[in-house]
């Protein structure tokens, strides 16, 4: 009998042979009875009640069954089903009606990129395009934009081959009940090159750095199934004829099909554009907007881990952070966080500009940074001639003013955390900041004031709960307006659009996914439903 055991606790140096022990310890039999260890998810314990940081572990383990004592009947001992044994694995399903035309992927994210994956084992040949380069080529683009304010609008931080979440740390959380799709993904991943702790960590991280490497090796595996990808292709817009699609056109060509999933990332504003001038069903969504902040990271870990700080099987500490909402104060809550990491600028147009987060692999760099948002919905938006595209010019305004304000080129709008809250802007920044591309700016002259008076209410009481971060050692860094899709392209239950037959909106940029694995889940189910 196979059977699942949680709450294991090991050292951080734990090796099999010490699992077994504490295996065979708390179900009650010989070591030598059982086989087949499997770790299946890892979590840290760092907090301060432990004499010191610990894993726990949920494991899974062979056991004769006759073996097993009576009193192996507690809550956290589960028999593993055969199905689960076998992996879980998602099959995709073809249709009993032969396929006349090649399905279209649009967008070579985490949700386009697994549509894509599956519908190329299906044998469905699918068509993925993409309105920028490949990694490779991408990432000299990237770099001159982050050095001297080049930017290419179709291949930059937020367009190209991994979507927008190539340059912006390469975390894998998953909130997701879909264990199976979960755990087939994250196979996937470590198929192509991500280290294995992706299969078993509670919060996976790759880093930038990894995913440079591994999503070609995705995009190699969706060619050798028999799927086709092009780069520089542009999503230029949809033929629709009596709600249902015939075609896409692309860098002005058309290319006939019935089946379209639309991968675009929360980014493409202009797909939205063309979208709602094609009377695609769309309808404004709530997301939230705010700053990024910057702190030391010997700060955070020590906040984390105590006198365990510094140790090297701890790596980088993260923290996430909340605070209700108040009379007068809207609630805010950390979003993204990048131990050991840098604040990046980001643009997808010229003359507007964002901020995000990112950490290489090692996540070594000497700041951790988080974005601190504020929820805000449809009440929030100026009028606009399409309802549903409101909170996208509330998005553009910010970012538009941002990039006036810290004098154009692309560079970040910064401030101190105390002079941000004592509302005085400095001549100059710290010099050890991660974004050097940065000037002082008000940050009053960005946002609104609901976000800025929440910002600083909230803010200072939320760092109290790191102890030991000093308020001035924090770096503030504006907009982060891009968390999420401002719209949702609205779908049914089976992820088509309500009212465009054969389209099929999935991922961040559809409003339904919010991350790496959602997203690819999004692409995965959708590919399923298809084929």
């Amino acid at each position: 009998m196979r059977i699942q055991l949680q709450q294991v606790n090991v050292p951080l140096g734990y090796d099999e042979a010490f699992v077994l022990q504490r295996v065979s310890r708390k179900i009650g039999c010989a070591p030598a009875l059982l086989s087949n260890l499997k770790i299946t998810r890892r979590s840290l314990d760092a907090r301060p009640r432990n004499p010191e940081p610990i894993y726990v572990l949920t494991v899974e383990v062979d056991v004769a069954l006759e073996s097993l004592p009576k009193t192996a009947e507690i809550p956290t001992i589960t028999r593993v089903a055969e199905e689960e044994v076998r992996g879980q694995e998602s099959g995709v399903r073809r249709n009993e009606e032969e396929v006349r035309l090649r399905p279209i992927v649009v967008g070579a994210g985490p949700a386009g990129l697994l549509a894509a994956y599956q519908l190329a084992k299906a044998g469905a040949r699918p068509i993925l395009i993409e309105r920028g380069e490949d990694a490779a080529s991408r990432t000299p683009k990237v770099a001159a934009f982050w050095n001297d304010g080049t930017l290419d609008p179709e291949s930059n931080v937020l367009y190209g081959e991994g979507g927008a979440g190539l340059f912006s740390d390469g975390k894998l959380t998953a909130r997701s009940k879909e264990r199976g799709r979960i755990r087939t993904f994250m196979e996937l991943l470590h198929a192509c090159g991500a280290d294995e702790s992706v299969l078993i960590d509670s919060e996976p991280h790759v880093g930038s750095d990894a995913l440079l490497r591994i999503v070609p090796r995705l995009r190699e595996r969706i060619i050798a199934a028999g799927g086709e990808v092009r780069f520089n292709a542009r999503l230029d817009s949809l033929v629709i004829e009596a709600g249902q699609l015939r075609a896409v056109v692309v860098n002005g060509q058309e290319i006939a099909c019935s089946h379209c999933v639309l991968a675009v990332g929360h980014s493409a504003r202009d797909v939205y554009a063309m979208l709602a001038e094609k009377g695609v069903a769309l309808q404004p969504k709530p997301f939230a907007v705010g700053i990024r902040l910057e702190i030391p990271q010997v700060a955070i870990d020590r906040a984390q881990y105590g006198r365990f700080a510094g140790s090297p099987r701890l790596g980088a500490a993260s923290f996430r952070l909340t605070r209700r909402e108040e009379k007068g104060i809207r609630s805010c809550y950390s979003f993204c966080m990048c131990p050991g990491g840098k604040v990046i600028s980001c643009a997808s147009e010229p003359g507007f500009m964002t901020t995000n987060g990112m950490s290489y692999s090692k996540r070594s760099l000497p700041h951790g940074n988080a974005a601190f948002l504020v929820p805000v919905g449809p009440t929030d938006y100026p009028e606009h001639p399409v309802p549903a595209l409101a909170g996208l010019e509330f998005q553009r305004k910010l970012e538009r003013d941002a990039y006036a304000a810290a004098g154009g080129g692309y560079r970040v709008p910064a401030i101190r955390l105390l002079d941000f809250l004592m509302k005085t802007v400095p001549s100059s920044l710290p010099s050890g900041r991660s974004c050097p591309t940065s000037s002082p700016v008000e940050f009053r002259t960005i946002l609104p004031e609901f976000i800025t008076r929440t910002l600083e209410k909230t803010i200072p009481s939320m760092l109290k709960e790191l102890n030991g971060v000093k308020l001035d050692e924090a770096i503030l860094y504006a907009p982060e307006t891009r968390s999420s899709s401002p719209l949702w392209i609205e779908r049914n239950p089976e992820g088509e659009s309500v009212n465009t037959k054969g389209l099929f909106p999935v991922g961040e940029g559809a409003g339904y996914a919010g991350g790496i694995v959602s997203s690819a889940i999004d692409g995965m189910r959708t590919a399923e439903r298809l084929f």
